[in-house]
């Protein structure tokens, strides 16, 4: 048996727990890499410049999960189809959604790119970059704009890898891409005294490495689906199936932007700059603690995905199971840690400044006050993306960041200050982890 056929039959008969623990650990290691590019940047910026190009980043920040979300709606949404399409054993179809997929991210990528460099200034100071930070922020914003096509198509390429059985080859070529950065980081802003600017150019240069890795792939021997010049050319269903799936992860990372927005703002007047800079600290963190959430979330999608298309419901059953407990097990591990060992964390970005220290100690406890009932509700919301609910995995992703979270952090600062911005998160995951329960109820007794 071949290796291509060998990655499908083991999607159809592999015991779930040894499928889910193979396509996890590439994963998890995948999203974890990948969540270091911005944090390694935080990192050596805030050790190697100073606490306002800190708060530059976190204004650089929402900008950049606008530019992901977007790679997220063709990444996501052609995953999904990939995999319900292989799951039918409809490979012709799914190499024309692979085709779609890349002229869809190279539009969409160079109209961002146009439009954030026109508008760059009015966008980083709506998304809190004040007069101090505004110049580190410029700076990092402009060149990674450039590098934006090679991110998205490597992002959409890399998450092809996984939908069609390949999740080693997507991990390696995030392994190589993160490792890229974080070797050049020290030695553009220290080696060569280049500062922020030297951390926007290392990641370019990872990105462009991460695209042609997995370019290469569809062109090798080890890919079960290849990248045709003829599936280029848009066809209109096509690109319907995957924005309509895609929309619930967009929808969610633009949710996010909009949140960042309000946060920055909100911090800024009850806190000041340095706020923002603490949030920046926080929001590296909780990208840490939700990625090894969204691992779980990866690993399964093509499990899901390929077994509802199959109709094997029984086995999507049990996948979602096991992914609950082990999300819910992850967000309690994450709550312990943040509420545990809070200056510790804070000490890695920063270590000479003591009002961002106690900001960003102080924040980080309040912040994730509640973290254990953020797992299940991705997990859910992911459930119904990957069965191609769009719906209802848009309104559960919606539910949780936008719906709820931002008219607390409008409402709560009023009476409580400072506090009332960090306690919105939490207060906002009891309201919807209840909502949330209800459509995981009903998943699985529809899946017995």
């Amino acid at each position: 048996m071949n290796e291509v056929h060998k990655n499908i039959k083991e999607l159809e008969e592999l015991d779930i727990r040894s499928l889910l623990w193979k396509y996890f650990l590439p994963a998890f290691t995948g999203v974890v890499v990948n969540a270091l590019y911005n944090i390694v940047d935080r990192i050596f910026i805030g050790r190697g410049v100073d606490s306002l190009a800190l708060s530059g980043l976190s204004a650089v920040f929402p900008l950049m999960l606008i530019i992901f979300a977007f790679g997220m709606l063709v990444a996501i949404g052609a995953n999904v189809r990939i995999s319900i399409n292989i799951g039918k054993k409809d490979y012709k179809r799914a190499e024309q959604v692979l085709g779609n997929a890349v002229t869809l991210g190279i539009i969409i990528s160079a109209l961002l790119t146009l439009f954030g460099y026109i508008y760059r200034y009015p966008l980083l100071k709506m998304f809190g970059a004040g007069e101090g930070a505004m110049p580190y922020a410029l700076e990092y914003f402009e060149y990674i704009l450039f590098a934006n096509i090679f991110a998205t198509i490597g992002f959409i390429l890399n998450n092809v890898c996984r939908a069609e059985g390949n999740p080693k080859t997507a991990m390696y070529s995030l392994f190589i891409s993160a490792g890229t950065n974080t070797v050049l980081d020290p030695i553009l802003i220290f080696g060569f005294d280049m500062g922020v600017k030297g951390a926007a150019i290392a990641t370019i240069i990872a990105q462009f490495v991460l695209c042609i890795w997995v370019v290469s792939h569809f062109y090798s021997k080890r890919s079960v689906l290849k990248l045709h010049f003829c599936n280029l050319r848009l066809n209109r269903k096509i690109i319907y199936y995957i924005l309509t799936i895609g929309f619930a992860p967009f929808s969610m990372q633009m949710a996010a932007s909009a949140v960042q927005a309000v946060l920055n703002t909100q911090l800024i007047r009850y806190g000041g700059e340095l706020a923002v800079g603490a949030m920046g600290i926080i929001n590296s963190v909780a990208q840490l603690l939700v990625m090894s959430i969204i691992a779980i979330n990866i690993a399964s999608q093509p499990i899901i995905g390929f077994n509802y298309g199959a109709q094997h419901l029984l086995r999507v059953r049990k996948t979602l199971i096991i992914c609950l407990k082990a999300a819910t097990l992850v967000a309690v591990a994450g709550f312990a840690v943040t509420q545990l060992f809070p200056g510790a964390i804070v000490r890695i970005f920063n270590t000479d400044n003591p009002e961002l220290f106690e900001l960003g100690k102080a924040g980080l406890r309040k912040f994730t006050l509640l973290f254990p009932l953020v797992g299940f509700q991705i997990i859910t919301g992911s459930y119904y993306q990957s069965i191609g609910k769009a719906g209802i995995a848009s309104f559960l992703s919606l539910l949780r960041q936008v719906i709820v979270l931002i008219p607390i952090l409008f409402i709560l600062p009023e009476f409580t200050g400072l506090d009332g911005v960090w306690y919105a998160n939490p207060l906002s995951d009891v309201v919807s982890a209840a909502v949330t329960s209800v459509f995981l109820v009903r998943a699985l007794k529809q899946l017995k």
